[in-house]
């Protein structure tokens, strides 16, 4: 649902935080794609600061995919145990090794990362994102699915597939790419749980601020 009903107006809306966020990188401090979805993997329902602790130490020990395909899991979990449910991801990490087994045949479409072991719709348009693949979808996590009702976009709601489709059907295809960490950018500096509403760029067209604020 557009609550302006001026879905075309949007990108327009939108603009300043597309101009301030556009190309920023992910939070997840790696650097290639394998150590991007190792990470994206063990950042579901973690914070991306204690992953980024955690991946020196593990990617010296484990530089590749193929690195992992012949290692016992237990001593892979002992790089992990710091991880909300490490046992679990540490199996599907070392799943998706033994069935892709070198770093170049990490897929680059959304379907082939879906298709692989703990990686949703949301992890692999992080990972698309940040490899400059064609966008399939938006990003869509925990700030996203808070702040877009928020300002007004789509209605509330916690599932975040729901969220994305909704996003998708106002959003035009052409910003995609950049929206949803534009707009997770957003929520983690100024529209957190408590919002900095009066720094907000965007509180002139935010439905939160001009209904609930002032």
């Amino acid at each position: 649902m557009d609550l302006f009903g001026e879905s075309e107006n949007w990108e327009k809306k939108l603009e300043p935080i597309l101009s301030k966020y556009k190309d920023r990188k992910h939070p997840l401090e790696y650097q290639n794609t394998y150590q991007l979805m190792v990470m994206v993997i063990l950042s579901a329902q973690d914070s991306d600061a204690n992953i980024n602790n955690i991946a020196p130490l593990l990617f010296a020990k484990f530089p590749t995919l193929s690195s992992l395909i012949d290692t016992d899991i237990e001593t892979f979990m002992s790089y992990i145990s710091k991880v909300k449910n490490y046992p679990t991801k540490a199996q599907w990490i070392i799943d998706i090794a033994k069935k892709l087994k070198e770093d170049t045949e990490i897929p680059s479409t959304l379907q082939g990362l879906t298709a692989l072991k703990g990686i949703g719709r949301k992890s692999a348009n992080v990972i698309l994102r940040e490899n400059n693949k064609p966008t399939e979808g938006i990003i869509t996590d925990l700030h996203v699915i808070r702040v877009a009702p928020r300002i007004g976009i789509i209605k509330e709601s916690k599932d975040g597939n729901k969220v994305e489709k909704d996003l998708m059907q106002l959003l035009p295809k052409n910003i995609w790419s950049e929206i949803g960490m534009a707009i997770s950018f957003l929520g983690r500096e100024t529209c957190r749980p408590k919002p900095k509403c009066e720094a907000c760029m965007l509180n002139d067209i935010c439905n939160y601020y001009l209904n609930e604020v002032i």
